[in-house]
């Protein structure tokens, strides 16, 4: 839905619908099918929707790592998803789980932009659930390096 604007809430729900739809009939290997199926889930979860997009989420990740199990970038895209969608829920330890993941394939990758994406969302989950201490150091030691280096002082 790439024209030049950033759709929200029914507008963008009623496209991810429309979208879904248009590729539902095609092989689940399909790459257009499979990217609509995640924009639905993610439109959904936008929509103060999560029940709803959690199994379309976890579908499309499934998917993701069946068909196309070396693309990384989309797979941890997936996974983000999928994290964000539990934390909605209050499901923070599942979500903890997948956004360490997520981090540490960052980290392995060298996707420092992504790392901070993420690791600011893993520390968010941390002080969610208690663990001040980690996501300050996280915070500290590990992204405002970055963000320094990225951002200037």
């Amino acid at each position: 839905f790439d024209c030049g604007q950033d759709f929200h809430g029914a507008v963008l729900l009623a496209l991810a619908w429309a979208g879904w739809k248009t590729y539902l009939g095609r092989p689940e290997i399909d790459g257009y099918r499979c990217s609509a199926l995640g924009l639905l889930g993610d439109a959904l979860r936008e929509s103060g929707r999560p029940e709803e997009a959690l199994p379309v989420l976890e579908a499309n990740l499934a998917l993701r790592r069946r068909y196309w199990p070396h693309d990384e970038e989309n797979i941890l895209a997936a996974q983000s998803s999928l994290a964000s969608c539990l934390y909605d829920l209050g499901r923070f330890d599942e979500a903890l789980v997948l956004q360490r993941e997520v981090y540490a394939k960052n980290v392995a990758l060298g996707a420092e932009e992504d790392r901070l994406l993420t690791g600011g969302n893993l520390s968010s989950t941390l002080m969610r659930v208690g663990r001040f201490a980690e996501a300050k150091t996280l915070l500290r030691d590990e992204l405002l390096p970055i963000a320094r280096q990225s951002l200037g002082p």
